[in-house]
């Protein structure tokens, strides 16, 4: 089984914030697979279902962007997986809006769900889709840019690079992750 997990807070008020683009994604593959994220197991919503043939869970936790290691390593644990079994879809300030990058490991690069995650992991090798939100203006606290909304003129382009992660992570249920990475992160924007 193979485990897509996108990052973001729980609630109406953080739906469609810059933090929420992990859960954006998975929003996307949900509605691109039909596989309904609505089970409420692991301190998060949970949905199984089968993309391209493949056994696959998908997981937004709902611990809050900060603990959001506490619940992965629950559903690692659960299932008996490793860090290799997963992929996780967050935000990054530092790839321009509507941006993606891949990796199969790295350092937190200051982002609290993946410090979370490999805290409780143990390892900073797990499979990443970085999309990219931009860095607020000098003078603007980055809290309050991550926690509020994408403007008009940046949704469509959020939008795009969410379905372009959602396609991904299907390449990555026939293909190894190098392969897909490399195919995605050469793409031009």
């Amino acid at each position: 089984m193979k485990v897509i997990i996108g990052l973001g807070n729980p609630g109406k008020k953080y739906e469609d914030t810059r933090h929420n683009a992990g859960f954006m994604a998975i929003d996307k593959i949900s509605d691109k697979w039909g596989i309904p994220v609505t089970q409420n197991k692991f301190r998060a919503l949970v949905g199984e279902g089968r993309i391209e043939g493949e056994k696959v869970l998908l997981v937004k936790p709902q611990t809050y962007m900060n603990l959001s290691g506490e619940s992965v390593a629950e559903v690692l644990k659960f299932y008996k997986l490793i860090p290799d079994d997963l992929v996780v879809i967050y935000d990054d300030l530092d790839l321009p809006t509507g941006h993606l990058r891949l990796r199969e490991k790295g350092s937190a690069g200051g982002h609290n769900g993946i410090k979370s995650m490999i805290q409780h992991l143990g390892t900073q090798e797990f499979k990443r889709i970085k999309v990219g939100i931009s860095r607020p203006e000098p003078g603007r606290s980055v809290s309050d840019y991550v926690l509020n909304t994408f403007p008009v003129a940046e949704r469509a382009d959020i939008q795009e690079a969410v379905s372009v992660a959602a396609d991904a992570c299907a390449m990555w249920t026939r293909e190894s992750f190098l392969k897909v990475m490399n195919h995605y992160n050469s793409l031009k924007k």
